[in-house]
């Protein structure tokens, strides 16, 4: 096909909802990525939480927002994606200014009242279940409001306006921070205003994509049912609980890397901007890399990425530094490139035939449960090496072993639990 007939095809593929959803999934990924970039130096420097518990809170915050897109997309389906869509701005919108206001003169008799550990735990539920409804409407949108022929591109459309998002929200941070000497109060209310203004741009442009082949929604209670039928899939279930220690490592990002160089590198790094590095390294390593691994088999594929994003870790571990955490991202976002979209592609391979679209709702609890571990660990690793051995830089090694066994674990999977069933294939 030729250059002139495939843009063609392109623009007759996406229906405007494609190009309105992407787009407001940028700016929710700002405000996201903003945010959580400094999240862990907001709750331990300003509202003074011990690091134990700032990795706590944060992981209960990245398990709500993993764990519940199946429950969001089953009530997305129900009531529609852009009613979804617009509760989930608003509801982000208050979430976020609430967290900008926990250190507010007009919070202190609520904070008195609950005292601050449940009030943030309660604050930070709000803004989490946001990204729990927006994921499913904008994957559900980019599957319905595209052609077959298209479908691929819209997927990776997606992916990339989720890391364009990405790089966009620390760098939002720190210019609001820093440029603009604003403080973190006003990142989170930086973050409240730009969903608030997809809010608008939902109720204005978004126009609901109609259902495909007589497709009818998933109820609440169906959902609830599916749970059990995909659980009952011990190779499914196995492959999600080996994958989530992927993601124990790769949270230690936002957790607890932040603390780490503020109290014993550089207290002045701007953990924000730097933040930025791995998102854009994603972009950039994207193609290359599915090019390069596109021969290798999706477990192998998937246990390699395991495996650098471990070892990248190595680099602060030896050498703690701004530069080593900056190198340290690239290679990071190496592994996560490596092994994402292989990981994606397999778990629609386990899924028995007709059931793909169930299965795929599951891929999403291990990164959640991956945060939450990440969150408790992590605290306790910066405490233990940091404040009593004195030894921080020794806490990324624990980090290092879990990503090597999740990889080895994997390897070993592949060669143990043999998936079987139709089109699927190690």
């Amino acid at each position: 096909m030729s250059a002139s007939g495939r843009i063609g095809e392109i623009r007759a593929g996406f229906q405007s909802a494609f190009w309105v959803a992407n787009f407001t999934e940028i700016f929710e990924r700002l405000a996201y990525y903003g945010t959580l970039s400094l999240l862990a130096i907001y709750l331990n420097e300003q509202l003074h939480f011990s690091a134990e518990l700032t990795g706590t809170l944060i992981g209960w915050f990245g398990l709500v927002v993993y764990f519940l897109p199946v429950i969001g997309g089953a009530l997305a389906d129900r009531f529609g994606f852009r009613k979804a869509l617009l509760f989930a701005f608003l509801v982000l919108s208050l979430g976020y200014f609430l967290l900008g206001s926990l250190s507010a003169d007009w919070m202190q008799s609520v904070r008195s009242a609950l005292g601050d550990k449940w009030l943030v735990l309660a604050v930070l539920v709000v803004p989490a279940l946001g990204p729990a409804t927006v994921k499913p409407c904008v994957a559900g949108t980019t599957a319905k409001a595209s052609s077959e022929n298209v479908r691929s591109l819209g997927y990776s459309i997606y992916y990339t306006m989720v890391n364009i998002g990405g790089t966009l929200g620390p760098l939002m941070a720190w210019l609001v921070r820093k440029k603009l000497g604003l403080g973190i109060e006003y990142v989170f209310r930086a973050a409240a205003l730009s969903v608030f203004l997809m809010f608008w741009v939902t109720l204005f442009f978004y126009r609901e994509p109609g259902a495909k082949n007589g497709e009818k929604p998933t109820s609440l209670t169906a959902s609830l049912k599916n749970m059990f039928v995909v659980l009952g899939n011990l190779r499914f279930v196995i492959f999600l609980l080996i994958s989530s220690g992927f993601y124990i490592v790769f949270w230690e990002m936002y957790i607890m890397a932040p603390l780490f160089l503020r109290r014993f590198v550089d207290p002045q790094a701007d953990v924000d901007k730097l933040m930025s590095i791995e998102p854009f390294a994603v972009i950039c390593l994207q193609i290359v890399v599915a090019y390069v691994t596109k021969k290798m088999k999706p477990v192998p594929a998937i246990a390699l990425g395991f495996l650098i994003s471990a070892l990248a870790w190595c680099l602060l571990a030896l050498r703690p530094s701004t530069t080593s955490f900056a190198a340290m991202l690239v290679v990071l976002a190496l592994g996560e490139v490596t092994q994402s979209a292989r990981y994606y592609e397999y778990c629609s391979r386990l899924a028995p035939e007709g059931q793909q679209g169930l299965y795929m709702g599951y891929a999403f609890p291990p990164i959640g449960i991956g945060f939450l571990i990440a969150g408790w660990l992590g605290g306790r690793l910066l405490h233990e090496f940091g404040d009593v051995l004195n030894k921080p830089a020794q806490m990324w090694w624990p980090i290092v072993g879990i990503g090597v066994a999740t990889a080895a674990l994997m390897l070993l999977y592949d060669k143990i639990v043999k998936p079987g069933g139709a089109g699927v294939s190690n």
